[in-house]
């Protein structure tokens, strides 16, 4: 690729993963020995991959352990030796466990990095992993990592909420609105969102029955093998009938104690999002969508929600679309 045509920001991802010991939060440090620095584990991403997929997929490769996004946490930019700009997102992660068996067989092998590239993975204390890296712009989201720990806002669940993938036009569909289905865009689009609900856990798939919704949260079910629970009230003709139903069962996917994914129509998504945002931080409430379509076909809408003694608090949001191409 000639200097013309290279992309001026260079998009990469990684994830700060932590754990708690003996009432002490620790972090990962990975060291590379080519450049003899510590650092969290982060790469570039791979053609038509998500921010979201290459980050669990570094993470694997560069750590071994398979993880599960939580809250994002600032992302980093610095410029590179060719005058471009690298941007490097990040989440908090935790290592998966039983819990996330579901997501983790949605997502294809991980090799491992050679010792060429990742010669040691350790924890430290945050204190002491604050102390070890290398560049001390690192140290950023480790702020907000340790801050969110000490307000009770880092151990999060998911609940993914989807908009169907791109369906037949209405105009030209004579057999009735719940049987309408996915264009072969809206198809792939659903291939597309497996590796981006798995990087959040997914073990759960609440959907409403009309064909173009079951149809986008299909293969991620397969994959995980995870039966789909479908709701009438998640349909457009549900919600027009009862939107107080449909708060109910956001609601009740937000006690839930797992990570789940959610997916309905355009009409449905303002009581869904209005719900969220009656359980969200002040600060939370103006990153979730508004105006219509809030989001578009196959898009997604991650809403992270800590356990609090007052109930589910939704702590964090953010909003990501699948790519199309590779």
């Amino acid at each position: 690729m000639s200097s013309t045509t290279r992309p001026v920001v260079v998009e990469a991802a990684g994830a700060l993963v932590w754990r708690v010991r003996t009432g002490r939060l620790q972090v990962a440090l990975v060291h590379r020995p080519r450049y003899d620095d510590w650092s969290w584990p982060k790469g570039k991403l791979d053609p038509g991959e998500s921010v979201v997929a290459a980050a669990w997929r570094e993470v694997a490769e560069e750590t071994g352990d398979d993880v599960v996004l939580g809250a994002p946490l600032p992302p980093l930019e610095y410029p590179m030796s060719d005058g471009r700009t690298k941007r490097v997102h990040y989440w908090a992660a935790q290592v998966a466990g039983r819990v996330d068996a579901a997501a983790l067989r949605a997502r294809p092998p991980v090799p491992r990095a050679s010792r060429d590239e990742i010669d040691q993975v350790r924890w430290f204390d945050v204190e002491a992993a604050a102390a070890r890296l290398t560049r001390a712009a690192d140290r950023a989201p480790l702020v907000s990592l340790v801050a969110a720990h000490a307000k009770g806002r880092l151990d999060t669940r998911a609940l993914v909420v989807v908009r169907h993938g791109t369906a037949r036009r209405r105009a030209a569909w004579t057999e009735g609105e719940a049987s309408r289905p996915l264009t072969p865009a809206g198809r792939l689009q659903a291939q597309r969102l497996v590796p981006v609900v798995s990087a959040f856990g997914a073990a759960r798939v609440v959907t409403s029955p009309w064909q173009r919704c079951v149809d986008t949260v299909q293969p991620y079910g397969a994959l995980a093998q995870v039966p789909t629970e479908t709701a009438d009230v998640l349909s457009e003709a549900g919600h027009a009938a009862s939107p107080a139903r449909v708060a109910a069962l956001v609601h009740e996917l937000l006690q839930w104690p797992g990570d789940s994914l959610l997916c309905t129509h355009r009409p449905v998504l303002p009581t869904v999002i209005d719900t969220l945002a009656q359980h969200a931080r002040r600060s939370v409430v103006g990153a979730l969508p508004v105006g219509d379509p809030f989001l578009h076909p196959a898009q997604v809408l991650v809403a992270h929600v800590a356990q609090t003694a007052k109930g589910p608090r939704v702590v964090a949001a953010e909003v990501h679309r699948a790519p199309l191409s590779a």
